[in-house]
């Protein structure tokens, strides 16, 4: 059985990324990107699934403590046991365009048993492939080769066969130095060589080291925000400048139930969220990388614009249900691909263009084909904005007019106003200011209770949101107006649980789906912000502090909380939570700061 969430640290360089447990055990590894098919799935299944275990024979004699080695992706797990101590460094290293993890064991003091238990299952644990060990000079490396894949094995000692496994047992002893490493390439290719290994890690490591060496000071919670930042660099695509929402698939919302959903895939939105908090901490970088990365993903029709893609932009992204995983927690389906890529989502475009606005603040210069297609997904949306939408959560039930959405789409026409305005660029500017007023009505008049004195879920409900909470970050309405204080109490009395905010009540049958869920972390940093734009700074900042309070020893964070058992929820690490902490951090230093 797979360990709890927070049990788990993130690996990666940047193409993909392993989870690791705190038993030193590779439960989930997707080669060669992140929305590739997993050889190591045990996080969803069992051992058969397929893993990769360095760890101590006997685990219950053993003490565990990580860290990740200074600011960067290195990911140190110290064992000590009765009979000794050692070190096991993860790392995948960066910048060779390279698939490799790399495992180094070093013995720290007396003598400690390790276990090695090497499992490769294709296609999502299904496939055994065929093994073999291979020798090149005086290197001996197993080779694990099924269809287009193939994984390599290299260490000092490699493991035997037994029952479809690859096991061994041996001593460390203080002083010693063991280094294993896993890579793969396409099956029809020669054996990559191996690595220098000391070099690699050295620069993974400064390469960390080196791009949050100017970021942001004077935030509450900087080690926090740093490891955020991180985090979602992690989740960026180098090559291609994709972000992913998150690395796995299936973590489940509700345990035991159908909640499960795969998000290693790009979505605008969350993308364009994730583009914003480096931008707002100084990394201009990312931006530009992105912004050819949409050029790419919706080049054509912009009625054809779709709410997420694959890593290299690709369109295709059917949803199925794996049956021969039984699913993390007994949660099932197990699914991958993802049905919602065909919603239809208007507040999608808003966040592009708040990414894109903040762009060209940060001093990026538009080119002639970034805002043309600017202005071709605003004229489209000028065409259709006020058709109902399965909203920012991605409801599977009827298509509402949604509050966030519509505000969403109010945001996208200002800001696309605001570049001619301010940066002078060219568009149908009377036009689009006239339906922005008239959104801007819209929403006043339909999407707020006057009796609650609240906002609202939809036109056609009295539920309060967590979504809502973006007013007043937006600009829709200030932070300190009668209708966003009331906004704030509402979703405060309706939706706090436990001290934190669900996204909405699921007993209203809004989304179309059985079960419960946790507070969304995401939700309950935006309340933080909200707080904090309010005035109301001593709440955010108590509130913040809670927050990051529920990050694991590595400073991850999943999708939700379970606060009743105290575990994580929801698919790991997930860039929204991540996102979200770090806006939240910089919104509560720059109040603190204005009084």
């Amino acid at each position: 059985m797979a360990l709890a969430i927070e049990d788990y640290a993130l690996v990666g360089d940047r193409g993909t990324a392993a989870l690791v447990g705190r038993d030193g055990s590779v439960d989930w590894l997707c080669l060669p990107r992140f929305d590739s098919p997993a050889c190591f799935a045990a996080l969803l299944g069992d051992t058969d699934n397929g893993r990769w275990l360095l760890g101590p024979a006997d685990l219950e004699d053993a003490t565990v403590t990580r860290r990740y080695v200074g600011n960067s992706a290195l990911l140190e797990t110290t064992f000590t046991t009765s009979t000794g101590t050692m070190i096991l460094l993860d790392v995948m290293p960066t910048g060779d365009g390279r698939a490799d993890l790399v495992r180094r064991i070093i013995g720290v003091e007396g003598t400690v048993r390790v276990r090695h238990d090497w499992v490769v299952r294709y296609d999502y644990g299904r496939i055994r492939p065929w093994v073999s060990r291979h020798h090149d000079g005086d290197e001996e490396t197993i080779v694990a080769v099924a269809g287009p894949d193939q994984v390599i094995l290299r260490g000092p000692r490699l493991p035997v066969a037994v029952d479809g496994h690859h096991e061994d047992e041996f001593d460390v002893n203080a002083g010693d130095e063991l280094v294993f490493s896993t890579t793969w390439t396409r099956s029809w290719r020669d054996i990559p060589p191996r690595i220098g290994y000391d070099d690699r890690i050295e620069a993974t490591r400064l390469d960390g080291e080196e791009w949050v060496s100017s970021c942001v000071s004077g935030v509450p919670h900087r080690d926090k925000v740093v490891r955020s930042l991180l985090t979602l660099r992690l989740l960026t695509h180098d090559e291609t400048g994709g972000i992913v929402a998150a690395p796995t698939t299936s973590l489940p919302e509700h345990f035991g139930g159908e909640r499960n959903w795969d998000y290693r895939f790009c979505w605008l939105r969350d993308a364009s969220l994730t583009l914003e908090s480096l931008l707002a901490a100084g990394f201009t970088g990312e931006a530009e990388k992105w912004r050819t990365w949409l050029l790419r993903a919706i080049a054509g029709d912009p009625a054809d614009m779709q709410i997420m893609y694959t890593v290299d932009g690709g369109r295709q992204l059917p949803e199925r249900e794996l049956g021969h995983l039984e699913g993390y927690a007994g949660s099932q389906p197990v699914r991958i691909g993802n049905g919602a890529a065909s919603q239809r989502q208007t507040d999608v475009l808003g966040e592009v263009m708040i990414a894109l606005h903040d762009a060209r603040l940060s001093g990026i210069r538009e080119t002639r084909d970034s805002w043309s297609l600017q202005r071709r997904l605003v004229d489209e949306l000028a065409d259709h904005w006020d058709e109902p939408d399965n909203g920012l959560w991605e409801i599977r039930g009827p298509l509402q007019h949604f509050t966030h959405s519509r505000v969403m789409v109010w945001v996208a026409f200002d800001r696309a106003i605001r570049g001619i305005e301010e940066f002078g660029l060219d568009g149908p500017v009377e036009r689009w200011r006239r339906i922005r007023d008239d959104v801007h009505a819209e929403v006043l008049a339909k999407g707020f209770d006057t009796e609650r004195g609240t906002f609202t879920q939809h036109y056609d409900t009295s539920h309060v949101d967590a979504s809502l909470l973006n007013l007043p970050l937006v600009g829709f309405l200030p932070p300190d107006d009668p209708r966003i204080l009331g906004t704030i109490a509402a979703i405060e009395t309706d939706l706090m649980r436990d001290g934190f905010l669900l996204r909405y009540l699921t007993e209203s049958g809004v989304d179309g789906l059985p079960g419960d869920e946790h507070p969304f972390l995401a939700c309950s940093f935006w309340l933080v912000s909200a707080y904090a734009a309010a005035g109301r700074l001593d709440d955010a900042h108590a509130l913040m502090d809670r927050l990051c309070a529920l990050t694991n020893d590595v400073g991850l964070l999943s999708e939700e909380y379970d606060v009743t058992n105290a575990r994580m929820a929801g698919n790991f690490p997930q860039a929204f939570s991540h996102l979200t902490l770090v806006q939240a951090a910089l919104r509560l230093a720059d109040a603190t700061t204005r009084g």
